[in-house]
């Protein structure tokens, strides 16, 4: 329930701020931007709310020294268009905030009553993309697909991030590397840790430490051990070598934790009881110091032992430990995994009531019309990309954009977390090896169809602009 501001009450302004921010997924039609209201009533009082719209999200540019996206979040973003409705109660927290005092009656029957009614194309989880291609395309009542905008580039941007990362490291790392997903701790909500996770297993990694996000998505959750263990037992029981018993006798198959005082002092003490028979050691974990060096010498040690090493690990550090013969089996992918460089995803009107239209603002110019993605793919290698019109065929391209929604309601079965996976694997291995590189990658060059670039030049002739 939605509690209704007291904008003259000074206390319970201070309660309300105190309050715990909690979220809910009956919360998520407010979980958006003001504009999008405002925009809501200004289309509403006009009498065009109903005006059939088309928008589109695209990704305008890479981030740094990425050469691909693999698109993520569709899942979640179809999910909250079925739910998408104002309570009662929401609609009065609206109200008494006095910002919508101009707006009309219409406008407030319009949330109580809508539902998303529109069509929904994207493309499927998992497939990789480039600059300015579309990923998902939103046609519906304007005043509907103006409102989805928010939630839909939240959870597409930050999925889409977390899966393109966790496909380049698996990618780098190689196919027999254990990847752990160790970012809960990390992400910028606990909301965030669990689409993170989600990303990151359906990118490429093989489990994650989150709890909930592994229960949820029907998986078991992994994880080691901290130094705080080996700091309390070790103090308590009079040594390391206790702590390490202790935490075995009751998950013999974990990794223990050897770094905390010395890590080949530890090593040496474990090869001692493993070669004597006392223990069964599944593996040992690395947290800092020289992992290149250490994990040599551990695995001179503990040669039938698998090596995990963690600590602000990402594509590039994996690819340098890898480069200089690191004995490392397994990496726990946490800081670097869950945060960076922001995927600029834009969700913008490109066609209004049949009107084709475009943003021609320098350096953030969009193409009108509704498009499609159509690919090239020979022996299981993409030869190209072409964006062109919704309408256009082609009879050797492969068109990526599917119908997911039609009117409002889902026409493709959910998928499932191994399936989305599989995708992406696919994806990956289906690039150039430039496109996949680390450095200075070289992304697939769009080409743009003639009909899109027809559209593209009478729409500016004409002046349309979004």
């Amino acid at each position: 329930m939605i509690t209704l501001p007291n904008l003259d009450c000074a206390s319970t302004n201070i309660q309300q701020e105190n309050q715990q921010l909690n979220i809910s997924a009956a919360d998520y039609s407010l979980l958006t931007d003001l504009y999008q209201l405002t925009m809501a009533a200004c289309y509403t009082g006009e009498g065009v709310e109903q005006s059939s719209a088309s928008f589109e999200l695209s990704v305008r540019r890479l981030p740094e020294n990425f050469g691909y996206l693999i698109a993520m979040g569709l899942a979640q973003a179809l999910e909250y268009l079925e739910k998408f409705r104002f309570s009662a109660s929401q609609i009065a927290a609206l109200q008494a905030t006095g910002i919508f005092e101009g707006a009309s009656d219409r406008f407030w029957s319009l949330l109580l009553e809508g539902r998303f009614t529109g069509d929904v194309w994207a493309v499927p989880e998992g497939t990789a993309v480039f600059a300015n291609e579309t990923l998902l395309r939103v046609e519906a009542p304007l005043w509907q697909a103006q409102l989805v905008e928010t939630y839909l580039l939240n959870t597409i941007n930050y999925q889409t991030l977390i899966a393109t990362k966790a496909a380049r490291i698996r990618d780098v790392a190689g196919e027999k590397a254990t990847l752990l997903e160790f970012g809960t701790r990390r992400a910028f909500s606990p909301q965030g840790s669990l689409w993170a996770a989600r990303a990151a297993l359906a990118g490429g990694l093989d489990a994650t430490s989150n709890v909930l996000a592994a229960l949820q998505l029907g998986q078991k959750p992994s994880g080691t051990m901290a130094h705080a263990l080996v700091m309390a037992l070790s103090a308590m029981a009079g040594g390391e070598e206790q702590a390490f018993i202790a935490f075995h006798r009751y998950f013999p198959g974990a990794s223990l934790l050897i770094d905390t005082y010395d890590t080949i002092a530890a090593a040496k003490k474990l090869a001692e009881k493993v070669n004597s028979g006392e223990m069964k050691l599944a593996g040992v974990r690395l947290d800092s110091g020289d992992l290149v060096n250490l994990s040599k010498e551990v695995r001179s040690l503990l040669p039938e032992v698998s090596i995990f090493a963690s600590g602000d690990l990402d594509e590039w550090e994996i690819a340098k430990l890898k480069a200089k013969d690191a004995q490392i089996d397994a990496y726990g992918l946490g800081t670097r995994l869950v945060t960076g460089s922001p995927i600029n995803g834009v969700y913008k009107l490109v066609e209004i009531d049949g009107i084709p239209v475009m943003k021609e603002s320098s350096g953030k110019i969009t193409y009108p019309g509704r498009k499609q993605i159509f690919r090239t793919i020979n022996e299981g290698k993409i030869k190209g990309d072409r964006l062109g019109l919704a309408d256009e065929t082609y009879s050797i391209e492969q068109p990526l954009l599917q119908l997911m929604v039609k009117d409002g309601k889902r026409i493709q079965a959910s998928e499932t977390l191994a399936e989305i996976r599989q995708r992406s694997t696919a994806s990956v291995a289906s690039l150039p090896e430039e496109t996949r590189q680390l450095n200075h990658p070289v992304s697939l060059q769009v080409e743009i169809s003639a009909e899109l670039e027809k559209l593209t030049q009478q729409t500016q002739r004409l002046g349309i602009g979004d």
